[in-house]
């Protein structure tokens, strides 16, 4: 979804899922299905709650853990991390890639875009607010962060559109 929207090619871009290496782990440490825990089902929503607090607890420890895991093995020189849930995460990338100790020292810079929607979007797309989870950490912590660049997609293709290109064209200027 994300190279097809921002053209990119898949040999230069990966998309970098937080969630992934910690729904990994706590898979492995807890028995459960991964993949499952993946999507959107109510065998994710079951375990949601636990997952998020066994995953404070990670991050207590090192706030870098699931942010190290889901980039040690990235070797190409854009990076779309689609998920930042934490000023943690934010500040792991920024203090990592904005400088130059990347794999690609010439291309190494960090953009934090914001994509959202609106309640009523997100609903007719199938989400619920819950109480407790919703408006714990995991969902919040970063509404008051600053962003780069900040990407409404509530289904309006043109204002998509307008934003996408301005994004797009700053990763083929960092290319370049």
């Amino acid at each position: 979804f994300f190279l097809n929207i921002f053209r990119l090619k898949p040999e230069d871009c990966s998309i970098i899922r937080l969630s992934a290496p910690l729904k990994k782990q706590y898979s492995i440490e807890h028995n459960l299905d991964y993949d499952r825990l993946l999507d959107s089902s109510p065998y994710k929503e079951a375990h949601r709650l636990q997952m998020i607090q066994w995953g404070e607890r990670k991050r207590e420890s090192d706030p870098g853990y699931f942010c190290h895991l889901a980039t040690e093995e990235q070797d190409k020189p854009v990076w779309l991390v689609s998920d930042c849930r934490r000023p943690s995460d934010v500040e792991y990338f920024k203090s990592h890639y904005s400088t130059g100790p990347a794999p690609f020292p010439a291309y190494s810079c960090c953009v934090l875009v914001r994509v959202s929607a609106s309640d009523e979007v997100r609903r007719s797309r199938g989400w619920g607010w819950v109480g407790g989870v919703d408006d714990g950490p995991s969902e919040c912590a970063l509404d008051e962060v600053s962003c780069d660049y900040h990407v409404i997609n509530n289904g309006i293709e043109e204002q998509l559109d307008v934003k996408l290109k301005e994004l797009l064209n700053f990763i083929h200027k960092s290319l370049k």
